[in-house]
């Protein structure tokens, strides 16, 4: 740490391959998205090294502090995202709309991921909507009332009785097999 606050060229090359693993593992873990996540390592790095002189020993280990600096960091990156939304309604329709390829191409299970779609169809637009911005833009209970224009107990309550039809009609599915 000495050795990078001091701009040695070679500590800085030895810090970054030391931690840069820990650093990336942690953004990827919270980004979902290597892109973003390599985005947001770099920025760790020059921010250590911009700031290694303030690194406090007495306040934790080197290993607290860049993985604090990364998660920080990452969930600014979330953060950033999510004021950005996608349209639950667009979201929707590309889930409708997905196309089952061949199983060797696929993460999910095709006939789960059809089952998804089909339980989702089935539940009312005011719960759907409000499912979708919970689960699929990430917004919280108190966002979607906004969106919606809804008290915020009632955008609880949209999104609860979503889940819970939802849940109810996997498991009707299931059951006919």
């Amino acid at each position: 740490m000495a050795g990078l606050a001091a701009g040695d060229v070679d500590a800085g090359v030895a810090f970054v391959r030391r931690f840069q693993r820990r650093v990336f593992g942690l953004a990827l873990t919270i980004l979902g998205d290597t892109g973003a996540a390599e985005d947001v390592a770099q920025e760790v790095f020059i921010r250590a090294w911009r700031h290694a002189q303030a690194y406090d020993p007495r306040r934790g280990s080197v290993t607290t502090w860049m993985l604090s600096i990364s998660r920080n960091l990452a969930i600014d990156a979330v953060r950033v995202r999510r004021s950005q939304p996608a349209d639950p309604e667009t979201v929707a329709a590309l889930l409708t709309g997905f196309s089952e390829g061949p199983a060797d191409d696929t993460i999910v299970d095709p006939q789960a991921a059809s089952d998804v779609r089909r339980a989702l169809r089935g539940l009312p637009h005011d719960q759907r909507h409000a499912l979708m911005l919970a689960a699929f833009a990430g917004h919280s209970a108190s966002e979607i009332a906004s969106i919606q224009g809804i008290p915020l107990g009632t955008a609880k309550t949209r999104v609860r009785a979503a889940m819970h039809k939802l849940r109810a009609a996997l498991s009707e599915i299931g059951e006919q097999r």
